[in-house]
């Protein structure tokens, strides 16, 4: 039985309207439910002890153990791995950093403790993950990892953030019947924070609202139905003008954006990519799919040129061969970006405005440009994707799903040639994402404009892709 009663955080940044109080059941699974910045992640973290209290209290009901040995909360930036400001967004394809990185075998086995628990390895085939580092995991082998560290430690009170986000299919279906089988036999108690209500699981007992930064009394499952709204209607797009001008060196335009041949990528002695030759053609909207770390983000790394090896391949950007004199900054103005590394290595605690500004120049956290235009287009931007109000927010201080608004109007605000999505959609709530999907689907319908889409679920894609490339994973895959 948890009782928390008028519990109100210290902190004056993450404070409900009113005091919080909230009664679970001893043998009650539940799902915090509501829209983005309305406060769920803010209440697991009451739960989970990482925020002090100014008044009130929390009875847990196993005192005098303390708190940490009992509850494991895997937080939204989990999925990715743990968020520092050392990380940047290029570590992961660095072999430097590679080879520095622990291992993912040495990671659990400090977990272990001597207790047995291959049958989580089998489960989510982790043994194939254990020679890897750590820095070279997807965000959903890494939600993966994430998922069998918390179990290894036997929690009494298991809380997730957005468990399914960034999962395959396959996966999806392993993990939720992992938590069933668990909460089945009552071996942990399984909370869940749910942008998504769709995957509200079976065993889940209870759903708690919360909305508005008030936390409602929690219901029974059965009694609980969302009200799905309507899909807005954005019309024909018509951002301002902000783009930089591009440099001559890609003054003379090309109906061919990507052209691979024969690519490969290694680390050691594995294989991400084997003799790839792909090619995207102005216009095109393509959906880049395949299981998890069967090497989607290490392709969009080459394409990005974040990956230090993509200029000993064969690769052609805009109609030009990559190392014939470009810089890394001529090949960003033309692309718009967003992916679960970027939002992993934004931790500059900067107002919302200036991260979608740095769209603008293909920085996060450093925006030097006063120009009219450039805070127009900015502004235009977030107030379509329905945050203008947050502006002057600092980014920190949003909710998780907030930041990812602010960082699809940062891909979106130069409006680019190339827009490249990697699971635009982690962490936003029903009325979020038919409002992205719908300024997805307005972007694609201008002419020349080209996209390249990840996603794990087949109804985000827009109805409007042309095109459909599928990685698939070997043995040797690492990335």
């Amino acid at each position: 039985m948890i009782e928390i009663k008028k519990a109100v955080p210290c902190n004056p940044d993450f404070r409900f309207r009113e005091p919080v109080s909230l009664s679970i059941g001893k043998n009650e699974h539940i799902a915090f439910v509501g829209p983005n910045g309305g406060g769920k992640s803010m209440l697991a973290r009451m739960l989970a002890g990482n925020y002090p209290l100014k008044e009130g209290r929390i009875d847990y009901g196993f005192s005098p153990s303390p708190v940490y040995r009992n509850i494991k909360f895997i937080a939204f930036k989990d999925n990715y791995g743990p968020a520092d400001s050392s990380y940047y967004l290029q570590q992961r394809w660095n072999s430097q950093d590679r080879d520095v990185s622990p291992l993912v075998r040495d990671v659990l086995e400090r977990s272990l403790n001597g207790v047995s628990d291959s049958i989580f390895f089998e489960l989510f085939g982790i043994d194939e993950m254990l020679e890897k580092q750590m820095v070279s995991l997807s965000s959903g082998e890494m939600r993966k990892f994430q998922l069998t560290k918390a179990l290894l430690s036997h929690p009494r009170i298991l809380i997730i953030d957005n468990p399914f986000i960034g999962l395959d299919a396959a996966t999806r279906g392993q993990l939720y019947g992992l938590l069933n089988r668990l909460a089945g036999a009552g071996e942990v108690q399984v909370m869940l924070i749910l942008a998504k209500t769709d995957e509200i699981p079976g065993f889940i007992t209870h759903v708690v609202p919360v909305e508005g930064m008030l936390c409602k009394e929690r219901i029974a499952r059965g009694d609980f139905a969302e009200i799905i709204p309507e899909a807005p209607h954005t019309g024909d797009l018509r951002p301002p003008e902000a783009r930089p001008a591009a440099p001559d060196f890609y003054a003379a335009k090309s109906d061919m954006i990507i052209e691979m041949r024969d690519v490969s990528i290694k680390y050691g002695t594995r294989t991400i990519l084997d003799s790839l030759s792909w090619t995207v053609r102005r216009g095109e909207k393509w959906a880049l799919l395949g299981r998890n770390g069967s090497g989607k983000s290490t392709l969009l790394s080459l394409v990005c040129a974040d990956n230090p090896q993509s200029y000993a391949c064969d690769i052609s950007l805009f109609g030009r061969r990559r190392g014939s004199g470009e810089s890394i900054w001529d090949i960003k103005k033309r692309i718009g970006y967003v992916s679960p590394e970027m939002h992993r290595s934004c931790s500059v605690n900067i107002p919302a405005i200036e991260i979608v500004a740095g769209g603008l120049h293909d920085s996060i956290g450093f925006y030097v440009s006063s120009r009219p235009e450039h805070l127009s287009a900015c502004e235009w931007w977030m107030n379509l994707f329905g945050i203008s109000a947050l502006k002057e927010r600092r980014f920190l201080q949003l909710s998780d799903g907030e930041q990812r608004l602010v960082l699809l109007a940062r891909a979106f605000v130069k409006d680019p040639e190339l827009l490249i999505l990697d699971e635009p959609f982690h962490g936003l709530d029903t009325k979020n994402r038919l409002l992205v999907k719908a300024i997805i689907e307005s972007f694609c319908n201008r002419p020349g404009k080209t996209l390249i889409m990840v996603t794990h679920y087949e109804q985000e894609l827009p109805g409007s892709i042309t095109n459909r490339l599928v990685l698939e994973k070997t043995p040797e895959t690492q990335t």
